[in-house]
């Protein structure tokens, strides 16, 4: 019980952090299922939970959380600010192994995932650029996924770490770097 907090005495990025906490948790005997989320506060734990089941109940081995599930609120406000979705959408476009995944928020990093997953996660890129070596690997693997709509909750916090346009276009070359790796 309790949490375990396992740090890099230094900061590698994201994608050293999710290999490392899934290495330290997969060694942990009966863990079963595996969850990655971002720290700034924006997911919620009902997301995680529904996710869980599916993931008990469902032939799947991963559900990954989108932002694009669910219609505007009743306010007429979508979650997501516009040209964060113009963002998002575009780094669909221009992924086929997203688009053939039938994944439409491929860098959200709500992630629920089994032990084969967990065995399986070999993340080599630090970076943001994490996100789209995952997708790769989730295709690579022929592991079964699943989309589950999530709520954000977009605090002054989460909008000041790593929300910026530029980080969509980071994204898409550190993807593309990434395809020249061996």
């Amino acid at each position: 019980g309790g949490a375990h907090l396992v740090q890099h005495p230094v900061n590698l990025g994201q994608g050293a952090a999710i290999q490392t906490g899934v290495e330290y948790a997969r060694a942990q005997p009966g863990a079963k299922y595996f969850v990655t989320f971002d720290a700034d506060g924006q997911h919620q734990v009902k997301d995680v939970l529904a996710m869980v089941e599916r993931l008990r109940t469902e032939p799947l081995d991963i559900v990954v959380g989108t932002r694009f599930g669910r219609d505007r609120d009743d306010s007429g406000d979508d979650q997501v600010p516009l040209i964060k979705r113009i963002v998002l959408k575009t780094v669909v476009l221009l992924s086929p192994r997203t688009r053939r995944l039938g994944l439409t928020d491929a860098h959200n990093g709500l992630r629920v995932f089994n032990r084969t997953v967990a065995e399986g996660l070999n993340l080599r890129m630090n970076g943001m650029s994490h996100a789209s070596e995952f997708v790769a690997l989730m295709d690579s693997e022929g592991w079964r996924v699943g989309e589950q709509p999530v709520d954000i909750l977009y605090t002054e916090y989460s909008m000041s770490k790593g929300q910026s346009l530029l980080n969509g276009v980071n994204i898409l070359s550190d993807g593309l770097v990434g395809k020249r790796l061996p």
